[in-house]
């Protein structure tokens, strides 16, 4: 009676184990789906269109970088600079360097999130590594520019934003293809 409970409490316990992995692995579409569903978190739409907006040289916002790595990325993961002050309708850029301390190629996925998230429809990304999968090969270091614009029409009263990327490590779903030493290898 005793081996047949302890059979079932073993194959809970591996059943809530791959429940879980599972779970990790779909936790970014997820995240994506319930972000664009609902409005929430601060993700914003992605690309901006009007790129012809006037400067608004009387006002400032100072626009704050943030990075962290999800659970199980080695990757070093950080902005040139922790903020800027910036003018809305102007294009800015922020450079984010990211190098692979690893002996294996990986791929990564960065996921951004602005906040206050009643200001994130006023920043608009119009060139961002976010948009793509970067892969790095062991040691190579890159620098990845995001461009931005935040916009005229953002309420007065924020004159303070923060974007923030997780970078999340996407190897075993996209594995990347390690590159052939230069001297023929």
């Amino acid at each position: 009676m005793a081996e047949v409970t302890l059979k079932k409490l073993v194959t809970r316990l591996l059943l809530v184990v791959v429940a879980m992995f599972v779970f990790g692995f779909a936790l970014v579409p997820i995240y994506d789906v319930m972000c664009k569903a609902l409005g929430i978190n601060g993700k914003t739409g992605g690309q901006y269109a009007d790129q012809g907006q006037q400067v608004d040289v009387s006002r400032q916002v100072r626009v704050q970088f943030l990075s962290t790595n999800a659970i199980d990325m080695v990757w070093d993961f950080y902005p040139k600079s922790d903020d800027i002050v910036v003018h809305p309708g102007a294009v800015n850029e922020m450079i984010f360097i990211a190098r692979n301390p690893s002996d294996h190629p990986m791929s990564a996925q960065a996921i951004p999130s602005i906040s206050p998230s009643s200001a994130a429809m006023y920043f608009h990304k119009t060139e961002c590594f976010c948009f793509t999968q970067q892969v790095l090969q062991p040691g190579e270091k890159i620098e990845m520019p995001v461009r931005f614009i935040v916009d005229r029409d953002m309420p007065k009263d924020v004159k303070h934003l923060t974007l923030a990327y997780t970078l999340f490590d996407i190897t075993a779903r996209h594995p990347p293809v390690a590159v052939a030493a230069k001297n023929g290898g």
